[in-house]
């Protein structure tokens, strides 16, 4: 895996950590393992946790993005 690459895994994964702490906190502290196992049960969908972090990740990519083409358009 390249280095680029590893970074904007490692990017996700601490957001996804991040959101699902955030969002979840009193469960994660309550029953984590209850939490876990009822994912199947939510009304967003198992797959909700990686669907939203993927969302938050492409607003942040975007932003990350602006910010370093305008860095270089005013480095000239």
């Amino acid at each position: 895996m390249g280095k680029k690459l590893r970074k904007e895994a490692l990017i996700f994964t601490g957001l996804l950590v991040i959101v699902a702490f955030t969002v979840h906190f009193q469960a994660w502290i309550d029953h984590p393992l209850e939490h876990i196992k009822r994912l199947p049960e939510s009304p967003f969908g198992i797959w909700h946790p990686l669907l939203f972090t993927f969302v938050i990740y492409l607003l942040l990519w975007g932003i990350r993005l602006i910010v370093n083409v305008s860095r270089k358009f005013f480095a000239r």
